[in-house]
């Protein structure tokens, strides 16, 4: 009930966290083995929030890496500007700077320099009226993988077929 509520009000789903999912990678799980997961705050605009709580977001092309300094940014995350934003609004798709502890940043670097890892945003989501990005440490899939999670997905799909037809 409450995922529909939600969902009516600012077009996203609740989780059993009591935070709203605004937007999905959907490639992500696709392309990539997900290792581990990061929570990452974003440092936005005001513009920038209010397009995201209205889920003008989309995450298809977006990265994320740490640079020299040791800070996290988000790439090619394309935030749609506010309608009524004006002149305030901001380039859609510019570096946005993520928010980690310095522990997990010192991690992220050690896996992403030596182990070859990729940082990969899976979701944005609403906690408490702040912005959040889930970030995945990810290595990449083969072709075969890909064909073989397709055949596994397909697999299931059709148990699931069947046994509803048995139960009806």
């Amino acid at each position: 009930m409450l995922n529909a509520i939600f969902f009516l009000l600012g077009g996203g789903t609740m989780s059993s966290k009591g935070t709203k999912v605004i937007a999905r990678n959907k490639r992500a799980t696709h392309d990539y083995h997900i290792e581990e997961t990061f929570e990452a705050g974003v440092v936005l605009t005001g513009t920038e929030i209010k397009s995201i709580r209205q889920g003008r977001i989309n995450l298809q092309d977006a990265y994320a890496r740490v640079d020299n300094r040791g800070e996290v940014w988000i790439v090619g995350m394309h935030i749609s500007p506010f309608e009524q934003g004006n002149r305030f609004n901001v380039d859609p798709t510019r570096t946005r700077k993520l928010l980690l502890h310095k522990r997990e940043i010192s991690k992220l670097i050690g896996q992403t320099k030596i182990k070859g890892l990729t940082l990969v945003p899976l979701n944005v989501h609403l906690r408490s009226g702040f912005a959040k990005v889930e970030l995945g440490l990810a290595r990449g899939k083969k072709l075969y993988d890909k064909r073989h999670t397709a055949a596994k997905r397909d697999a299931q799909r059709e148990i699931h077929r069947r046994l509803k037809e048995q139960n009806q």
